[in-house]
């Protein structure tokens, strides 16, 4: 059996019947869509899908800027005055 990661669920059928009623009553929270008892989809609310998405870039670009760093032994010092 899957877990189901929170702490709101709708079948398939009342997503179908209602779906603004469905997030209004989760109050932004997640709501695990169930098919036969089981996890289908998780359906969140725009603001928060947009939110994890910053969140997501923000983990992208710190892991680039802690790769650029430990570059930094092989970089060559260059003075602005030569070039």
């Amino acid at each position: 059996m899957r877990q189901i990661l929170s702490s709101c669920s709708a079948s398939i059928s009342e997503l179908k019947r209602n779906p603004t009623a469905l997030l209004t009553e989760a109050e932004g929270a997640p709501i695990a869509i169930l098919n036969h008892n089981i996890p289908a989809a998780y359906l969140i609310p725009a603001e928060t899908y947009e939110w994890l998405m910053d969140k997501l870039e923000d983990s992208e670009l710190a892991q680039i800027v802690n790769d650029r760093a430990n570059e930094k032994k092989d970089a060559i010092e260059v003075n602005l005055n030569e070039l």
